[in-house]
């Protein structure tokens, strides 16, 4: 491999990881406030990226400036979650961790069912976008504008996260339930509350995910799925729960899948993922950040 190839490949995989860690900090948040894994994670993903592609059929406007428009819709889509499903499932008197699963399992079908109902499975994409279809050259190394904006808003939206769980009130709040969801209570702190904005915030996170992916990443029904898998590989890999893990195992997943591309078939640059999962359960249980 020539050294033009190597950076082509080590930036590639650098911009995806970005994308991925974005994909699932939204996951890892989530878990780490209520320790629930939800399964509608990339049905959430699914939803962010056809909220895209109909608000730019309706406004005309481009998806960079739509995507604040999605987090919000996210943001309601992730409280209702809750509020309407999960909430409930907290309440079963025995099995509450099944119960949970099979909850926000069947919620990802329910969602996935009424996309196809109501879109078909038919692949859509999102056309003459600003940056769909740009690349950026240095020295011989071509970079996708989209993948390059994609990459700048997960580092801004980390940035924003640790902002909002270190300075704000809200945060601390985040913080303390994340630590001791009984005592929290005993100092006046509403623990559903906490709960609805926190799914809230999960959700707007892969919504922003899911605007950048729209413009260059085809929209079906079923696109959750792949990238959801990808999400929950993230987040184990990096520690159930941790934000920072998030990103960096994010990061390493992006880099492990472009250097797999290389030297296997591109159908199976997955496998280096799994592998590389596989051998951190077997060394490190809770992941590389987290906590048993």
């Amino acid at each position: 491999m020539t050294t033009q190839a190597l950076v082509q490949v080590l930036a590639s995989g650098l911009l995806m990881g970005l994308i991925y860690a974005l994909i699932a900090v939204g996951l890892s948040l989530i878990f780490g406030l209520m320790d629930v894994v939800n399964f509608a994670h990339g049905e959430f993903l699914m939803l962010a990226m056809y909220a895209t592609f109909g608000l730019v059929l309706v406004t005309r406007l481009d998806p960079v400036v739509l995507m604040p428009l999605v987090a919000a819709l996210l943001f309601v889509l992730g409280a209702a979650a809750y509020l309407g499903v999960v909430r409930f499932a907290m309440r079963a008197k025995a099995n509450q961790g099944m119960v949970q699963i099979f909850a926000t399992f069947g919620l990802a079908i329910l969602l996935q069912g009424a996309a196809q109902y109501l879109f078909t499975p038919d692949y859509r994409n999102v056309q003459n976008t600003w940056l769909g279809g740009r690349t950026l050259e240095l020295g011989g190394v071509f970079l996708p504008w989209p993948q390059i904006f994609g990459a700048f808003v997960s580092l801004a939206a980390f940035g924003g996260l640790h902002l909002l769980m270190s300075r704000t009130d809200f945060g601390r709040a985040l913080e303390a339930t994340r630590e001791d969801q009984g005592a929290v209570a005993l100092v006046g702190i509403d623990r559903n509350r906490v709960f609805a904005l926190g799914w809230g915030l999960g959700a707007a996170l892969v919504g922003l995910a899911g605007a950048v992916l729209a413009i260059f990443y085809y929209i079906h029904p079923q696109v959750g799925a792949s990238f959801a898998l990808i999400a929950y590989v993230t987040v184990a890999l990096g520690g159930f729960g941790s934000v920072g893990g998030a990103l960096v195992a994010g990061i390493i997943v992006g880099l492990v899948e472009a250097f797999t591309a290389v030297i296997l078939p591109p159908a199976l640059k997955s496998v280096g993922v799994y592998a590389l999962y596989l051998a951190v359960v077997f060394w490190r249980p809770q992941g590389l950040f987290g906590r048993l």
